[in-house]
């Protein structure tokens, strides 16, 4: 157990540094704009087009282009997590009687895991680089079909604007200009053609990769010190369970039913199942003016309660308690 709160306390000593940072920053500061606004947004910038996209790439280009044609992997991921979007999408409409708008907001809360900032970090940190794969495979395709899902139900619930064409164009453009998608399908052709850049720019990427995790991590703190706790939704009680417990269980067992998955796989779709909700699940409910204080409540709830959950967590899969398949 001690190892792993070796592995898991710096990763998450992170977070909280970049929270207790931003609360200093905002209490010390004449105006609190100035203690995280600009040089957060920049920050965000550099970590979505520069650092997570050099590590996506440098991970990629090197694996062989067999490994990275596993879609039955990606397929049985996605099912998985979109079982859990359609259960919690279900208890907003009929049991909180909640509007389509809303219920998408909840339901991506317990099935969008932070699975572009904390992800790759972790599960590098947990089962070395052979977790690369599946972590690029799940972050695409899952995030695509977030991309997809997030506006197609706001088009029905009324709050998107726009003929069905350009609701496509726009969610399309979306989708292939992702600087995580893009660096991800480079990588991709990279291993394809065996290319390797030059010793140069080798070094950069490297540079910036090494920088990904920090960066990331400590954004994420500071990100949600600036977003505080002011309305804790009823529907906490079910989206919780529903996102670090029930979406982890149910990836697990799902993955173990389909089988013939590498151990490194499936114990990495595991942790990124298991991880709390996304920053962006704010970003889409501020977009649509949707559950926007009780989002941001969720995102916080969840990342402090995946510390014991994600350290649990790691300890059975290293004790050898839950074993890469379920059903031997």
């Amino acid at each position: 157990m001690a190892e792993i709160s070796g592995l898991v306390l710096p990763f998450f000593g992170l977070i909280f540094l970049g929270y207790l940072t931003a609360k200093l920053a905002r209490r010390h500061a004449a105006n609190s704009q100035s203690a995280g606004g600009d040089g957060m947004a920049w920050l965000n910038i550099f970590i979505i087009y520069l650092a997570l996209p050099a590590l996506f790439f440098k991970l990629l280009s090197r694996t062989p282009i067999q490994e990275l044609a596993r879609f039955d992997f990606a397929i049985t991921s996605m099912a998985t997590t979109y079982t859990i979007f359609a259960l919690i999408f279900a208890a907003g409409l009929w049991l909180r009687k909640n509007g389509i708008a809303e219920s998408t907001i909840q339901a991506l809360a317990a099935a969008y895991g932070n699975i572009g900032y904390m992800g790759p970090g972790l599960a590098l940190i947990a089962f070395g680089e052979k977790a690369a794969v599946p972590v690029a495979l799940i972050f695409c395709f899952e995030n695509a079909l977030h991309f997809m899902m997030a506006p197609a139900l706001m088009a029905i619930a009324g709050d998107e604007r726009g003929s069905p064409g350009k609701l496509a164009l726009a969610v399309a453009r979306k989708i292939l200009l992702h600087p995580f998608i893009l660096s991800t399908l480079v990588g991709v052709l990279a291993a394809a053609v065996s290319f390797q850049p030059p010793v140069p720019v080798q070094r950069l990427i490297d540079y910036l990769a090494q920088a990904a995790a920090p960066c990331a991590l400590f954004a994420m703190g500071v990100t949600l010190a600036l977003r505080p706790l002011k309305r804790i939704p009823v529907e906490i009680g079910y989206i919780v369970p529903a996102k670090l417990l029930l979406h982890p269980a149910l990836m697990y067992l799902t993955l173990g039913l389909v089988g013939n998955f590498d151990p490194v796989w499936v114990q990495t779709a595991v942790l990124l199942a298991s991880l709390p909700t996304a920053t962006n699940v704010f970003v889409i409910a501020q977009q649509y003016g949707v559950w926007q204080e009780r989002a941001s409540a969720t995102i916080l709830i969840t990342t402090v309660l995946s510390v014991a959950t994600v350290t649990l967590l790691l300890y059975l899969i290293a004790s050898g308690t839950l074993p890469a398949d379920p059903f031997p």
